[in-house]
């Protein structure tokens, strides 16, 4: 477990180490309060929730989790630091987990320091609570989906931008994977079984039944494996990328 650890607080001091850090928290919070407030025509609802402020979270992860995630490898590609990071005793999945984890910890971050919106939210009426929680862990679990995928993106190319791109483009279609516009083009030739497998992926969907309050195993279960996944081919990734 040292190792680990030590890539996890090797990562995540990075981030506060440049202006990425500052960045990013700036325009997520910013964006999350216009959001919430304005676009999502909050005062004008009459209602004290935070559903408008959750519902536009899958669109703000949509492009700003691949900005955090295109870093994560293809700039240790870019600048060389790669192959000192492999001699290290650490193995590559303690590498990959590391930097994950501290990716993760990083939107945590700025999850926590979305709390003043639900304080104002809870002294404008009386929010339910457990709603809110429900929602907070919803919007993390699919944040770690939407990482994992960037990272097993990045670890496919040198370039930020192109790792920036083809996550966006990745994200977004599992994100729209259960919507009618997408179920559409299956539905003239493919079979009930294939609609719902595809519908199963959506991360909108599965995000969706989380913010109602009610926290579903499947859904965790969804979540938790993506990120597996994603994870185990990002080690195949990187390990194919060394051996080359």
């Amino acid at each position: 477990m040292a190792p680990l650890l030590a890539i996890t607080r090797r990562e995540f001091a990075a981030y506060f180490a440049t202006p990425l850090a500052s960045v990013f928290l700036c325009i997520f919070l910013a964006l999350a309060g216009a959001l919430t407030f304005f676009i999502g025509n909050f005062f004008e609802r009459g209602r004290a929730d935070l559903q408008a402020f959750f519902s536009f979270h899958p669109w703000l992860y949509l492009f700003l989790i691949p900005a955090i995630a295109m870093r994560l490898w293809a700039e240790e590609r870019r600048s060389g630091s790669i192959e000192l990071l492999l001699t290290l005793p650490v193995s590559t999945a303690e590498a990959v987990i590391g930097k994950f984890l501290a990716a993760w910890g990083f939107v945590a971050v700025a999850l926590v320091l979305t709390c003043p919106i639900w304080i104002t939210v809870t002294y404008l009426g009386t929010p339910d609570h457990g709603v809110i929680i429900a929602s907070y862990l919803g919007s993390w679990l699919m944040a770690g989906a939407f990482l994992a995928v960037g990272q097993a993106v990045s670890a496919t190319t040198k370039n930020q931008v192109i790792a920036f791109v083809l996550a966006a483009a990745v994200c977004f279609v599992f994100t729209l994977a259960g919507t009618p516009i997408v179920l559409s083009a299956f539905a003239s030739w493919a079979p009930p079984a294939v609609l719902e497998a595809i519908s199963s992926l959506s991360f909108l969907a599965r995000f969706q039944s989380i913010t109602r309050g009610v926290i579903d195993l499947g859904d965790v279960i969804y979540f938790a494996s993506t990120i597996g996944v994603f994870l185990v081919a990002t080690v195949a990734i990187v390990d194919y990328k060394k051996a080359d």
